[in-house]
């Protein structure tokens, strides 16, 4: 038998991933005459059925799902070879890609990344910021490595290792009168400043303020953490933020920072694929995230 076709792997695992032959030709940028050609010559070569169409979907078969795996290794091992030997070239030792919310790219991952950088000169490192949901689609498209989240975040592609717990404080302007620990009627009695509906921490405030009897009706929505912070200070609302962003203002007495009743937190995670090949740059960047575990 001839050598596998990394080509044909390819393209049989875009089609099941995306459960067509015109979406993985759209996403492959070839015709699709071209992705069906690519998938009989890789039948062929293994003597066997790879696909099958159920109604508009192309799904693997049996022997499709197991060859997934492989398919999915290969690649993986194929990109960090080709990643590793550019390396040698530029001076690099190869490459890693993470993504985050924007609260732990500002707060918690720049010293991570400094001392990695340091024990690891040559290593290439992309960050990608958004929500947890585009995040964790980008860990299972492949498009990332590795991604620091907010929990729960649930995927059957995807393995979860919890990190740390990241609790939560309430924040008004300076000089606003309010009681020591703030209460969900205690926080609902000025505007609320609150972090936009899609983000996955709105979600946990509005579920702490709904438990306490109060109805979400937030003056203000904004998706940006320093945003929220400058309008507070301006004293145009209170707001609901992870304690670890507004450290410095309560030092500098620009900020009220009121701890909550009952405590609000979430929890932090690692996600990966379960499938994930992890090579030496991704293992090296595993350790680096291991030093904000929970002691």
């Amino acid at each position: 038998m001839r050598a596998l076709n990394l080509d044909q792997l390819r393209t049989f695992a875009e089609v099941v991933t995306r459960g067509g032959f015109s979406a993985a030709a759209l996403r492959l940028g070839l015709t699709q005459p071209a992705v069906s050609l690519q998938i009989r010559g890789l039948e062929r070569r293994l003597g066997v059925r790879l696909i099958e169409r159920i109604g508009k979907r192309a799904l693997p078969t049996p022997a499709g799902r197991e060859l997934m795996s492989y398919a999915r290794r290969l690649a993986e091992q194929a990109e960090e070879a080709v990643a590793r030997m550019q390396g040698y070239g530029a001076g690099k030792l190869g490459r890693v890609r993470i993504g985050s919310g924007a609260t732990a790219c500002i707060y918690l991952l720049p010293p991570v990344l400094a001392a990695l950088r340091r024990r690891h000169p040559g290593l290439e490192i992309i960050v990608a910021t958004g929500n947890t949901p585009e995040i964790l689609d980008m860990v299972e498209d492949n498009a990332l490595d590795l991604a620091l989240v907010t929990q729960p975040a649930a995927r059957r592609a995807l393995e979860l290792r919890p990190l740390r717990g990241d609790r939560f404080a309430a924040i008004l302007p300076p000089g606003e009168t309010a009681p020591r620990m703030l209460r969900p009627a205690d926080f609902a009695a000025g505007p609320l400043i609150l972090y936009e509906e899609r983000a996955g921490t709105r979600a946990a405030i509005d579920a702490w303020l709904t438990a306490g009897g109060v109805a979400v009706r937030p003056a203000m929505e904004l998706g940006n953490v320093e945003a929220i912070k400058q309008l507070v200070i301006a004293g145009l609302g209170r707001s609901i933020l992870p304690a670890i962003t507004v450290a410095a203002e309560r030092r500098q007495r620009r900020l009220q920072v009121r701890p909550l009743a009952p405590a609000l937190s979430r929890t932090l995670a690692l996600a990966l694929r379960r499938d994930k090949v992890v090579g030496a740059p991704l293992r090296a960047m595993l350790q680096a995230l291991e030093r904000l575990r929970d002691r």
